[in-house]
């Protein structure tokens, strides 16, 4: 029975231990917290994957584990009090577990600017599937704003053959809002393709250029006597020839011939993409950011 216990144990995988710390400054009159985690197995060595960062209940940031199974995010914190925790989502060796929640104050600000987050803030994908997520911008101190306020989306950080695109691309605050404004955010990845050799021809070609070389050879060869008709037959059959090289070397004849290369896929692992947020008043530009955990399978 111990035995078995063990097994089963073994089976669901490690537990883990997930701590958070933050640590606030103020920065232009805004609060910016960095938030740190570490997350642990029961056999003392760092775990690996996604982990996500949640206010009181409400997703912020995502991000990827380092090999030491740490992780730093910077965060902007709305004038107010926060309850910053991690969730490690788990891996094929570890459980997943939750941090407990630390106390931040963020001090008033009467900057008119706005947050960014994200929804679910870890996203999961096999190589050639795409996934959604909600990006909310959020106004802070909308009061302030004598005209609306423009905020460009955009990623950076996605690993190679994957996409990142948002609809729509442009989100408004307008003077006085208070409520977030969302955007969906869609990430695709490329599965490896699986071409085989393919080899095709041009028929049609074929069936001028052959008979046409035969029958200019036919009149080289019956001109014997005629000089004149001789040397005419020789440069048109120069030309042939040309004309056949030149077309075995083109891009037609390749496609016709060769197969095209297999599509690499996506390649596997958990990366932290940065989502970010801008916006100008035609002077000064704001950006904000945020990130997610991306695992590709």
């Amino acid at each position: 029975m111990p035995a078995l216990a063990m097994a089963a144990d073994s089976a669901q995988g490690l537990t883990t231990q997930t701590a958070l710390t933050a640590e606030t400054r103020d920065q232009g009159g805004l609060t910016k917290a960095t938030v740190a985690i570490t997350v642990t197995g029961e056999d003392g060595l760092p775990a690996t994957g996604a982990v996500a960062i949640s206010d009181s209940g409400k997703s912020l940031a995502g991000t990827a584990l380092d090999a030491k199974g740490q992780a730093k995010v910077e965060l902007t914190l709305p004038a107010g009090s926060h309850s910053l925790s991690a969730t490690y989502t788990g891996d094929s060796t570890h459980q997943s577990s939750k941090s407990a929640t630390a106390a931040v104050q963020a001090q008033a600000s009467t900057t008119p600017t706005f947050g960014v987050s994200v929804s679910p803030a870890t996203l999961s994908l096999t190589a050639g599937e795409s996934g959604t997520v909600t990006v909310s911008v959020t106004p802070q101190n909308g009061a302030a704003l004598t005209s609306p306020m423009f905020v460009t989306l955009s990623c950076s950080g996605l690993p190679d053959y994957s996409t990142c695109t948002y609809t729509p691309e442009n989100v408004e605050i307008l003077p006085g809002a208070t409520a977030a404004v969302t955007s969906s955010m869609v990430i695709g990845t490329q599965a490896a393709s699986t071409t085989s050799s393919l080899v095709r021809s041009n028929s049609v070609s074929w069936a001028i250029l052959f008979p046409g070389a035969l029958g200019l050879l036919g009149l080289a060869w019956g001109g014997r006597r005629r000089a004149w008709l001789r040397r005419l037959s020789l440069v048109a059959l120069v030309g042939l020839v040309t004309m056949m090289g030149t077309t075995a070397c083109s891009p037609r004849y390749k496609y016709y011939n060769h197969s095209p290369e297999p599509n690499p896929a996506t390649p596997s692992g958990t990366y932290t993409i940065s989502v970010n947020g801008q916006s100008t008043d035609g002077i000064t530009a704001v950006t904000k950011n945020t990130t997610l955990a991306l695992t590709v399978k």
